[in-house]
């Protein structure tokens, strides 16, 4: 563990030096229809700032991890984290939408058929910010009335903001609450006491242990004394044994459970309405949805060049024909691969296409990733191993690198790596080297650890003595559908329709769901995930409207669909997506629930 500690901490240095490096953001601000001149566009915390001129062009010195934000008088502010890639930043501002006041939201949709993540912790996230008696836990949300054991929850309007820390808030939250000097449990301090702490059952036991504190997931066994009092939304104590029993001897003491302002994604009103509004419609748009054989038909010339080329020699012509203008294009290189493969079997020539020609891909993890993507649906597992090694280098504080690590070795029938990659991931969640997102990632690499323990049980190294999650037996089984997208800027809606053209879509943009794109770039990782259990009968249409990364460059899809997920009979197919046709509803593919097919169209 020291020489996992010490390689984890250079690698975290070097990622931080480089984060120093100054470069020139770029681009067009719009309004989707025309350029929109005098937008401020600056630094967030530091005074730098710029405007755009009469063309909505703008030039900006940043350096990454910057946040860039786009403001402008009666539109939504728009913040983008600058990344590691991150060169041309092209926005489309709207409409700011003031919060809407007397609303009343009950019961739930009638149409909820498609689980994200748990379905009663999707509600649970949906009533969140209408409902005191929930709190979010680095084990998801707990509900007061249905927990099975006593727990004490305040709301953020109970704060005593006169208290000069944490200690004080919950001295004044809490009538149980008693601060004593750490070792004393008997005696009264002040909460500004540098050594003063919580004892909450100092009666019951011999060796009195003080109090943890769980913030937004993570575990601290000292006070929590960095925390801002006015960021504080709501705080639950557990000091019984059966509910601190999950924290270990950790939790020995009883747990303060805090949960901060600025770490609440929990939907408002506004958008729990947009969403009920959209849920399963009937729609004749579905039909119009453009078949992959037209979306071909707005390929490159180059592409539809060497897809009407009758045979290998009249090929090759047509590659060297474009290959001087192109050359440096990665996704003309990148389009040559995979029609040499896919059309001619003709890998040698196609491996050189990409080995002569690795310029454009080096030091660019979302190129790299949409390489792996194809290596991945050519089953070509050694090569996209390869390659996420490379980007696992690049961006060690991306926790996407970790489960693409995994689930490469999985491929290469290497469960044994897979699980250390994976223990490694939860180690430097322990340690603070990474944060732990409760809400959108950790459901889902959760779900694959599981996974492989529960099908790989007798292949994995010894984990008795590590600190990973056990085998859960009720974990989903079904068809699990997973979308993944190279380029973290990338923004489309996603369509679920069934045979009655009844249709869900999942809008991922900064318009429709900017927390959630807020928190992907805040931890690093472009994936989510679909769960159809047996009740969803028949054919199912997949369909994408792409909205476009904020450049003139396409993003690669790679959908994985999983049938009968946690299973022994569990199989997996991979499809890859080149998305460059924007703003137009677009098949991608049908797939049976009951698990029988998947057929790109």
């Amino acid at each position: 563990m020291k020489n996992l500690s010490l390689l984890c901490g250079l690698l975290f240095l070097s990622n931080l030096a480089m984060s120093q490096q100054i470069k020139t953001v770029s681009g067009l601000v719009s309004d989707g229809i025309k350029a929109m001149e005098s937008v401020n566009v600056s630094i967030a915390d530091k005074n730098i700032s710029t405007v755009t001129d009469a063309a909505g062009k703008y030039r900006i010195e940043v350096a990454e991890g910057d946040r860039l934000q786009f403001s402008y008088v009666g539109m939504r502010t728009v913040t983008i984290l600058v990344e590691d890639v991150t060169r041309t930043l092209n926005i489309k501002m709207v409409p700011k939408i003031e919060q809407l006041e007397g609303v009343t939201l009950e019961g739930k949709s009638k149409n909820s058929d498609i689980r994200f993540e748990g379905k009663s912790q999707k509600e649970l996230n949906d009533s969140y910010n209408f409902d005191q008696d929930i709190i979010r836990t680095k084990f998801g949300y707990l509900n007061k009335k249905t927990a099975g054991y006593s727990v004490q929850i305040r709301d953020g309007n109970k704060i005593n903001y006169a208290a000069t820390n944490i200690l004080g808030v919950l001295q004044s939250m809490f009538a149980s609450v008693k601060i004593s000097p750490e070792g004393y449990p008997e005696l009264g301090t002040s909460p500004d006491d540098p050594a003063a702490v919580i004892y909450l059952r100092a009666k019951s036991i011999l060796l009195p242990i003080a109090a943890a504190y769980e913030v937004d997931g993570m575990l601290y066994t000292d006070p929590p004394l960095f925390l801002n009092v006015m960021d504080i939304e709501r705080v639950a104590l557990i000091a019984g044994l059966a509910g601190t029993v999950k924290y270990g001897s950790l939790g020995a003491g009883g747990v303060f459970v805090i949960n901060t302002k600025s770490a609440n994604f929990s939907p408002t009103k506004e958008q729990l309405i947009n969403r009920e509004q959209q849920p399963l419609r009937k729609t004749n748009s579905v039909v119009n949805a453009l078949s992959r054989e037209k979306v071909a038909k707005n390929a490159p010339t180059y592409l539809k060049e060497l897809r009407a080329s009758s045979s290998l020699v009249d090929s090759k012509a047509v590659f060297e024909k474009y290959h001087l203008t192109y050359s440096n294009s990665p996704y003309f290189l990148l389009d040559a691969y995979e029609f040499f493969v896919e059309k001619y079997n003709e890998v040698a020539f196609a491996d050189s296409i990409i080995k002569e020609h690795f310029t454009p891909y080096a030091n660019n993890p979302v190129l790299m990733k949409a390489l792996a993507y194809t290596y991945e649906s050519q089953q070509r597992f050694e090569k996209a191993n390869d390659i996420y090694k490379e980007i696992f280098i690049l961006r060690p504080n991306y926790v996407q690198s970790y489960m693409d690590m995994a689930n490469s070795y999985r491929n290469l029938k290497d469960p044994s790596h897979a699980a250390a990659i994976y223990a490694r991931y939860n180690y430097l969640i322990e340690e603070g080297f990474l944060e732990e997102d409760i809400m959108g990632f950790s459901p889902i690499i959760n779900r694959e650890f599981n996974n492989l323990l529960t099908l790989e049980k007798g292949a994995v190294f010894d984990i008795s003595k590590s600190k990973i999650p056990a085998v859960s037996e009720k974990d989903f089984k079904g068809t699990r559908l997973v979308f993944e997208w190279n380029d973290n800027e990338a923004e489309f809606e996603l369509q679920h329709v069934n045979r009655e053209n009844d249709y869900y879509t999942w809008k991922h943009g900064i318009a429709d769901n900017t927390d959630e794109i807020r928190r992907e770039k805040d931890f690093g990782y472009n994936v989510k995930e679909y769960l159809m259990d047996g009740s969803l009968g028949g054919t199912w249409k997949i369909n994408i409207n792409y909205l476009g990364n904020k450049s003139l460059t396409p993003t690669y899809l790679k959908a994985t669909v999983y049938y009968d997920y946690g299973l022994d009979t569990q199989r997996k197919e991979t499809k890859v997506f080149k998305l460059d046709l924007k703003n137009v509803n677009q098949e991608l593919f049908t797939i049976a629930s009951s698990g029988r097919t998947l057929t790109r169209q």
